[in-house]
């Protein structure tokens, strides 16, 4: 049920951040579409590639196909000064499914038990691997390399399942909360990991 619950999250946060990166590119119907099931699905795919996972295990969610249809629909009708207000909780969305894919992805190779080392990479790349799916597909650069930081919270939910620090759907509800806030709070202090750039000046912030 606690998987269900944050795959759930996760998917619709994801897909509604990708269909609000579409518009703000310009992109028609069938990009919204595109880039937001890209996103909502991307780091689950990339994550069962990666740890032996069967790739068509995505195809067996078709409910949740239909709830992202359906969620991509209700975002692409809405009127352009409500897209324009929803853009400013673009990031809530964002971190609202890095948390839950991070902690879903490293519950989901404990469940099947894989080293820490797998649970490590499922959490980092369920989380931020649609994301980066997405920036990609829009013609960004991938925020995980260049914002504040990001991947390193899913990889910290990998490190606390993977762990067993956390035990039962309290813990897990309370290890959410703590990855959402984090990310935010990367937002809003600009929270960045060392940089050395060739370009321009090193920025150790």
């Amino acid at each position: 049920m606690t998987w269900e619950i944050l795959n759930i999250i996760g998917t619709i946060a994801f897909a509604i951040s990708g269909a609000i990166i579409a518009m703000e590119e310009d992109y028609d119907i069938l990009g919204v579409f595109v880039l937001g099931f890209t996103t909502a699905f991307g780091g689950s795919t990339i994550r069962n590639l990666l740890i032996g996972i069967p790739v068509e295990d995505i195809w067996t969610q078709g409910e949740l196909f239909v709830v992202i249809f359906v969620v991509l629909t209700i975002v692409f009708l809405l009127p352009k000064q409500w897209i324009q207000y929803w853009k400013q909780w673009g990031i809530f969305f964002d971190a609202l499914g890095l948390a839950s894919f991070s902690i879903q992805g490293a519950l989901h190779a404990v469940g099947i038990d894989a080293p820490l080392s797998a649970v490590l990479v499922a959490s980092t790349l369920t989380g931020s691997g649609g994301g980066m799916l997405r920036d990609v597909f829009a013609g960004r650069k991938p925020m995980i390399f260049r914002a504040e930081i990001y991947a390193l919270w899913a990889t910290l939910a990998g490190l606390v399942v993977g762990f067993g620090w956390i035990n039962g759907p309290l813990a897990i509800a309370m290890l959410y909360v703590f990855i959402v806030g984090l990310r935010m709070l990367s937002v809003f202090f600009k929270w960045r990991l060392p940089r050395h750039s060739l370009t321009g000046s090193s920025d150790s912030r």
